[in-house]
């Protein structure tokens, strides 16, 4: 049964792949402008030059054409196209810019799910008291300051005033410099994990079966530990395995601000400069991570909750 339903979700993800993928496709090659011509900046360049170079790139074609060839070569050999400004395979500037990111988001991720998880538990089993108000009180802060502005603030006070990190990211990103920069990206999604998994243990609290499990004499941990956290965690979960493909692409902000040289920075200098291939090449990248983590956490559910099936 698991067989047949991964392999189901399989065949679901590829109209899905290519509707996102042509839909991107549609709109940065829809953006005002002429990268080709945005090379040779004030100067300009005589039209025969430019229409060679278009030609080059397959940018002359009509757009159902370039998607075409575009997909044709992804699936076939695995390569995104080049750089229209300097001629670079994408799959080398996806190379270098991926780990950096996927490091920020790495830690991002571990920040959210310790200290969200760990808050909500907390806030959960206070339910009403005043831990439980500071942790909304506090989560409701968070959620409130747009990122930008706590980005600026934690580089203003500890890096600027206090002097305890550095302003900018080195080009070595020693995972030392990464700590601000993942409690800025991941603080928004912290105080929701913190929120979702109170709410969930909150109401699972009242369920029948915990009563069950009380009534039965089973030690406290064991009916917090698991009867009570397995079923409190789908939700959690659920957003959990959303979540990382949102820090991989939300990190267009937390990177310009401290400077990481990662997907956010490129994607933020690809729109500057109309890179369409490049930005493209990006955010399909990031579509197929929000399909593969979408289908392990859907097989993740069975083993939280043993009563759920897959037909």
């Amino acid at each position: 049964m698991m067989g047949r339903y991964v392999a189901r979700r399989l065949l679901q993800m590829i109209p899905v792949f290519l509707g996102t993928t042509l839909l991107i496709f549609l709109m940065v090659y829809s953006l005002p402008g002429d990268p080709v011509a945005g090379m040779f900046g004030d100067k300009g360049a005589d039209p025969a030059t430019l229409a060679k170079i278009r030609h080059d790139l397959g940018l002359d074609l009509p757009l159902w054409q370039q998607y075409w060839n575009y997909m044709t070569d992804i699936i076939l050999h695995f390569d995104f196209g080049t750089q229209i400004r300097n001629g670079r395979p994408i799959t080398d500037v996806l190379g270098e810019a991926f780990p950096v990111t996927l490091q920020l988001a790495a830690l991002a991720f571990a920040f959210e799910l310790v200290f969200g998880i760990g808050l909500g538990i907390i806030a959960g089993l206070k339910a009403g008291r005043l831990a439980d108000n500071a942790i909304l009180i506090f989560t409701l802060l968070i959620i409130s300051i747009p990122v930008f502005v706590l980005g600026f603030i934690i580089k203003m006070v500890f890096a600027f005033e206090l002097g305890w990190i550095e302003p900018n990211v080195s080009n070595d990103q020693l995972v030392s410099e990464m700590i601000a920069p993942a409690i800025v990206l991941g603080g928004l999604s912290l105080a929701y994990v913190a929120r979702l998994t109170r709410t969930s243990m909150a109401e699972n609290l009242r369920a029948d079966y915990m009563r069950t499990a009380v009534a039965k004499g089973l030690p406290r941990r064991r009916v917090i530990g698991v009867h009570l956290m397995r079923n409190s965690m789908i939700p959690v979960v659920t957003f959990l395995g959303t979540d990382i493909g949102a820090l991989m692409g939300g990190a267009v902000v937390t990177e310009r601000i401290f400077n990481i040289k990662g997907v956010g920075g490129l994607i933020a200098e690809s729109i500057t400069r109309r890179e369409g291939s490049t930005l493209v090449g990006l955010v399909t990248i990031l579509v197929i991570i929000y399909l593969v983590t979408s289908l392990l956490i859907d097989l993740l559910y069975a083993v939280l909750d043993p009563r759920i099936r897959y037909a």
